[in-house]
């Protein structure tokens, strides 16, 4: 994966540079080499850079201070929040500060009557919910990596997770933010309400991937916890048959609370991990539903006789909460049992439910083509596939058939009608593939936007846009040139 080279300015007068830095930040500021190392990657981790210095502010003000002297010296600022980016969206440059919120983790408000939370961005998904379960609320965008991520990131990447189909993303949940721009000017967007004045700015900067802003606090969403909730796990003997099934039940109306698909290497590795009861069978899906009981008993009644029509292998409905969590306990366990097999790329490709089979099929034609085995496991109901490519990070060219044989599965999603990420965004995995989605107007058109909030492209550097058609402006300090 191509970088561009560190700026030389930069580094030349990296001394003078890291005293003010530690000046405006005492005791958040990492230069030690060994230290710095623990940032030199996110979760994709077959490429790493140690940056030049690492922040670690607490507030607003802090995150403020450090982008005005970053702006002054010409110093790119990569913002990083957990660092569990599955697209290298917080990669390091060797001439730049990570920017970390994980000490900004407090919750600033709560207004129950109103349904919001405010916190600061460094804390975690699963942590919100915590806030306020107690009083029977919960924050519903629930990525795999929930018990780690932080809402910096979520808002960077647009996340979503199982219970999206029904809830939404984190745009949908998302009602305001704080975020402080490359000049460490700070802005407010939106608010505790359903809808703000004006442009949409807030819809801008949801999915931006730290390439316009550092967001420092978000203003959330919470809703009232459903009456109750039960999944039925379903099993077949064919990927695409599941995929039909899928379709169907979308088709039907029905608004299940999520639909998860795996595939056969999928269920073999996380039942041996997780040892969750699971059928051996080549496809499982679980459909999840809410509501009153009696709610909950139509809507799998409805869900249970479309997936008969079929011929599964077996259909487990649950009976109790211990049931549910066993059910679900080898989809949560999926990513951390497959890593014990092999070394993955985890891809993010969104398509049409429509096209479930199809692309099921092409993806098996495809790693039969490059010889690399590919694990299905992603969000069904919204199309939102996660195909895991296994590769041997040891073994000379693997992991440049993995790159391959990624970009043929992402363009597939594309040709079908979806793009190229739902919610890992672009990062430097898919950069090379904007192309393929988006002409250069299109690209062109994006890239404006970026010259407005970051002319110099300071923010993040290396990331979304393709090298080829972001040099001019990197090099030149945007359309407006360089001060």
């Amino acid at each position: 994966m191509q970088m561009p080279e560190p700026r030389r300015e930069v580094l030349d007068r990296a001394p003078h540079i890291l005293q003010r830095l530690e000046a405006a930040l005492p005791g958040g500021i990492i230069t030690d080499p060994t230290e710095t190392r623990a940032y030199e990657c996110d979760a994709l981790t077959a490429y790493r850079c140690p940056p030049l210095a690492v922040a670690l502010p607490r507030t607003t003000e802090e995150v403020a201070a450090i982008l005005r002297i970053c702006h002054a010296e010409g110093v790119p600022v990569v913002p990083r929040g957990a660092g569990t980016s599955l697209a290298g969206g917080s990669l390091p440059t060797a001439d730049c500060v990570v920017l970390g919120v994980a000490r900004m983790n407090a919750v600033l408000e709560t207004d129950l009557p109103n349904r919001l939370i405010r916190v600061q961005t460094g804390r975690t998904n699963l942590s919100v919910t915590g806030a306020v379960e107690a009083q029977g609320f919960f924050y519903a965008p629930d990525p795999s990596s929930q018990l780690a991520c932080a809402i910096a990131g979520n808002i960077a990447m647009n996340s979503g997770g199982a219970h999206c189909l029904k809830y939404g993303v984190t745009t949908n949940n998302l009602l305001g933010v704080t975020m402080v721009t490359m000049t460490g000017e700070v802005i407010e967007l939106g608010g505790g309400h359903l809808d703000a004045p004006g442009y949409d700015l807030l819809g801008l900067i949801c999915g931006s991937e730290g390439q316009l802003g550092v967001v420092t606090e978000a203003t959330l969403r919470i809703l009232p916890k459903p009456e109750g909730a039960r999944p039925v796990l379903i099993g077949f003997d064919d990927s695409e048959v599941a995929g039909a099934c899928v379709s169907d039940i979308i088709r039907a109306g029905v608004l299940p609370v999520a639909i998860e698909f795996m595939d056969g290497p999928c269920i073999t590795a996380c039942e041996a991990f997780a040892k969750a009861g699971y059928p051996a069978c080549e496809a499982l899906l679980i459909v999840e539903v809410e509501g009153s009981e009696a709610e909950i008993d139509q809507q799998l009644a409805q869900i249970t006789a479309i997936a008969r029509r079929h011929d599964p292998v077996e259909i487990r409905e649950s009976r109790s909460a211990e049931e549910s969590q066993r059910i679900w306990l080898g989809r949560k366990s999926a990513f951390g049992a497959m890593g014990q097999i092999n070394d993955y790329m985890c891809l993010d490709g969104t398509i049409p439910v429509s096209a479930l089979p199809m692309v099921l099929g092409r993806i098996g034609a495809l790693s039969d083509e490059y010889g690399l085995k590919v694990a299905n496991v992603f969000h069904a109901g919204d199309g939102n596939m996660h195909p895991l490519i296994l590769f041997d990070a040891n073994t000379p060219g693997q992991l440049e058939t993995c790159e391959a044989l990624g970009a043929e599965i992402l363009k597939l999603c594309v040709e079908a009608g979806g793009c190229l990420t739902g919610e890992h965004g672009v990062g430097v995995e898919k950069r090379d593939l904007m192309t393929h989605q988006f002409t250069a107007d299109d690209l062109e058109a994006q890239m404006a936007i970026k010259d407005v909030f970051d002319p110099h492209w300071l923010l993040n550097p290396a990331k979304v846009f393709p090298l080829s058609v972001s040099a001019s402006r990197r090099e030149g300090g945007g359309l407006r040139g360089a001060a």
